[in-house]
């Protein structure tokens, strides 16, 4: 038997009803109980949506159909990884604005037994890139270059990334070919146009139909956007997957279909390559490792910032008395901001591509740092950020899913675009939708990206090198077992999404479903602001405030699709701020 929860909140054409039915919902879901005074605290959500349990593995994903296509395979028998290779390749087709095989993206696996391993599918700049491609003739960041230009399109990574996962670390009880045949099917036959994709293919039209080769895809033939009930076809996406299916990562990186992909970003004034395609290599790294309170923690490492910035953060958190403060509570969010301004401060000044910059991760991740961190957060006011000032030598839509079988393994994978939609355009003849990932890379030193994100010299894009990213898949451990999954979109707000999380998950004990629906806050070190989503007591932000923090509304969407292992099972959280879908196999 399989069971499959899906969260939908339908925005369609009546925006304004539709509006306001979605934050009746959230700020239902996100309210605190006011007279809690458990270790829960303060804003423990009312009405959290009730987490998913199955016995026999559960994927949690941001679209129901994919998600179903994992859960099916897990229901067969293959492990964690088949089910999220199958996954990925489902959300490419289902999900188009974050699921992709034309973006990149990070998978953390671990394998019963004690086994970690990290699988970076990152994109890389090309050969030709240079530190300045990004600047206009003025020498200062022109942006349309990075976010709305082909010069902003990576070299993709997603097919080398699942199909070396695969390779190494499925079950052998599928063959590539298998796995895709969801894909296929679904891109070949079509699949009826709701939620979210029906939300935000109006909202991108402009955007998208811009490139002909994408309106001849992801427009009606009447030239409108699709809409809801209709049914989308993808075939050339279907013969795209078929030839990955009948010869695995060449099918995409070597032959015809790297032909047109080169050969539409170039017309369209990009820099991608035959032989940057043919070059292209997924990696495999150690994750990065910490502990907090008794917990391992298992993350991702450079090119990722998340692992780095949580770790340090968690460092930093482990020696407050965060139990002592109310879940919610002006003092529990006062040491959760501190803790993140340090962490995203670091991030900014020290975290490249490793292949390129020497990192002091040592240092960064050490305990005694931590305590140096720590000591210098004051307990009745905001640290200006400028205190934190490094000097300069010293993404909008990605995806999150995670996957856990029955033998104990488990994925956290994270895939993005970048951009919703990533730079909007279709190759020609290969149904692949590029990304437009480079503009995470730093513009020049002291620049932001689309998402606010500070670099320095650290993150200048150049040849072959991959950008710093925010995604943060992570899994928690205990006592060498899986304890929890987690991860989310929302560019530079992941990293905080996460963390917060795991703190009301190890903190404050509380279910997956309601430390999911929490409301969150976040601070990125630039611009010295906090961004909280509705939800929380007023007295609590105006409690924020008078230490010193500026308080900005709104925080932006994040979606931390995750799973908590229990003595009844797996327990599925969709995140409830998106139409996320828990399904667990029985």
């Amino acid at each position: 038997m399989v069971q499959t929860t899906f969260f939908r909140i339908r925005r369609g054409p009546h925006r304004l009803a539709s509006l306001l039915l979605y934050c009746g919902i959230i700020t239902a879901l996100l309210l605190g109980i006011a007279s809690a005074q458990d270790r829960r605290g303060a804003s423990a959500p009312l009405g959290a949506p009730m987490a998913v349990v199955g016995t026999r593995g559960m994927v949690v994903a941001q679209e129901r159909l994919a998600a179903e296509v994992g859960r099916d395979v897990l229901a067969k028998g293959g492990n964690a990884v088949d089910a999220a290779v199958a996954t990925g390749f489902a959300m490419a087709v289902t999900y188009p604005r974050a699921g992709n095989i034309g973006g990149g993206g990070f998978m953390l696996i671990h394998r019963a037994g004690g086994d970690d391993v990290a699988i970076d599918y990152r994109e890389t700049a090309p050969a030709a890139a240079t530190r300045d491609m990004f600047l206009g003739a003025d020498g200062k960041p022109d942006n349309a270059k990075s976010r709305d230009s082909a010069l902003g399109i990576g070299v993709p990574g997603t097919v080398a990334g699942l199909t070396l996962a695969l390779e190494k670390y499925g079950s052998g009880k599928f063959s590539l070919a298998e796995l895709l045949q969801p894909a296929i099917a679904l891109a070949r036959d079509g699949f009826v146009v709701s939620d979210d994709l029906a939300d935000t293919l109006p909202d991108w039209h402009r955007r998208l139909t811009r490139w002909p080769s994408t309106a001849r895809v992801l427009a009606r033939p009447d030239g409108g956007p699709y809409r809801e009930g209709d049914r989308l076809v993808q075939a050339d996406l279907a013969v795209t997957l078929e030839a990955i299916a009948a010869q695995g990562a060449r099918g995409f990186y070597d032959g015809p279909v790297a032909d047109r992909l080169a050969r539409a970003v170039q017309d369209a004034g990009g820099l991608i390559t035959t032989e940057d395609l043919r070059s292209y290599q997924a990696l495999i790294r150690t994750p990065l490792r910490g502990s907090y309170r008794g917990y391992d923690i298992v993350a991702m490492p450079l090119p990722s910032s998340a692992g780095p910035v949580l770790i340090e953060s968690l460092n930093i958190l482990e020696g407050l008395p965060l139990r002592d403060a109310p879940q919610g509570s002006a003092q529990s969010l006062h040491w959760l901001i501190e803790a993140m301004k340090r962490g995203y401060a670091d991030r900014a000044r020290y975290l490249g591509d490793p292949a390129f910059v020497d990192a002091p991760l040592s240092r960064l991740l050490d305990k005694d740092f931590a305590a140096k961190q720590r000591a210098s957060i004051h307990a009745d006011r905001a640290t200006p950020a400028t205190e934190m000032l490094p000097p300069p030598r010293e993404g909008d839509n990605t995806t999150h899913f995670s996957v856990v079988d029955a033998q104990g393994n488990a994925v956290s994978n994270t895939t993005t675009l970048n951009f919703s939609y990533g730079v909007g355009l279709i190759a020609e003849g290969t149904g692949v939708l590029l990304n437009n990932e480079l503009d995470d890379f730093t513009a020049a030193p002291g620049a932001a990206n689309a998402f606010g994100l500070v670099g320095f010299e650290a993150n200048l894009p150049g040849p072959g090198k991959r950008p710093l990213s925010s995604m943060a898949p992570t899994i928690v451990l205990k006592d060498g077992k899986v304890l929890l999954v987690t991860g989310s979109p929302g560019g530079s707000r992941i990293i905080s999404a996460v963390l917060q999380v795991m703190v009301n998950v190890l903190d404050y004990q509380m279910d997956v479903a309601a430390a999911v629906a929490a409301p969150r806050v976040h601070h990125q070190w630039q611009p010295d602001e906090v961004r909280v989503e509705r939800g929380f007591d007023p007295a609590v932000l105006g409690a924020l405030q008078s230490k010193g923090h500026q308080i900005v509304t709104p925080l932006g969407q994040t979606s931390a699709n995750s799973i908590l292992m229990t003595a009844q099972g797996p327990r599925g959280a969709p995140d409830p701020r998106t139409r996320g879908a828990a399904a667990a196999a029985e």
